[in-house]
């Protein structure tokens, strides 16, 4: 399979598509990549098709226009990114195990700064400004992530408790080989709330991972959080 995913991002075409399908919030069908990507609806299809043959994708069908029962037509097929938990390389570099070594000798504080600043830096990358309004700002979070080629979406937001789910979460494929990494995945999350939150710190952020070992369904990333008061004085907003 690993030899497949490579066969698939080596071409053009492909790599477009599923930066397509990993660029949204949700699943897509081939109408959906043809218009994106200017192709005919049959040339989207066989994309998909061969990006889920490497695994990339998965298929499945729904109903997309919200009618169920006699009438309703069939459901669409429609294209899933599918949970990354091993990341593609060539030649294998072998990144994981100089983390092991690292987090063998740095304390979790050490750890989890340095996820920070890399959730930083990729904020930077991705051209993300922070906004006042707790939901806007963690949508552009996801949007920033998406954009860098890594599917994630804004779940829920209540209390000053979120959750995004990813299932090509940056790190993943480091903290599926290497569990202990996970205080610099915790960080880097932090230091990209910090980076689309105004008011938020990401010392302050506290981040939980889960389902991230498990191969068949997307790593859910908890964030509490609050919001430092405005420079007027008003009570930070949630």
């Amino acid at each position: 399979m690993a030899d497949q995913r490579l066969d698939a991002l080596a071409n053009a075409d492909l790599r477009a598509a599923l930066l397509f399908a990993r660029s949204q919030v949700g699943p897509v069908t081939a109408d959906d990549s043809a218009a994106a990507l200017g192709v005919h609806r049959n040339v989207a299809r066989a994309r998909l098709d061969r990006l889920t043959d490497a695994g990339l994708l998965e298929v499945t069908h729904e109903r997309r226009n919200g009618r169920s029962g006699p009438g309703a037509g069939r459901p669409a097929k429609v294209y899933r990114v599918a949970p990354e938990l091993e990341a593609i390389e060539f030649p294998p570099r072998r990144f994981d195990e100089l983390v092991a070594a690292l987090v063998e000798e740095l304390p979790e504080a050490a750890l989890r700064r340095a996820g920070a600043q890399f959730g930083q830096q990729l904020a930077a990358a991705a051209g993300l400004r922070p906004v006042r309004d707790l939901v806007r700002g963690l949508g552009r979070v996801c949007e920033a992530v998406r954009a860098l080629g890594y599917q994630a979406s804004l779940d829920s937001v209540e209390d000053g408790r979120a959750v995004i789910s990813t299932p090509t979460c940056p790190l993943r494929p480091l903290v599926a080989r290497r569990p202990e990494a996970a205080e610099i995945d915790r960080g880097m999350w932090a230091g990209l709330v910090e980076r689309g939150v105004e008011g938020v710190r990401a010392e302050s952020v506290r981040c939980e991972t889960a389902d991230c070992l498990d191969e068949h369904r997307s790593c859910r990333v908890v964030l509490e959080l609050a919001q430092e008061a405005s420079a007027s004085g008003e009570t930070a907003s949630r």
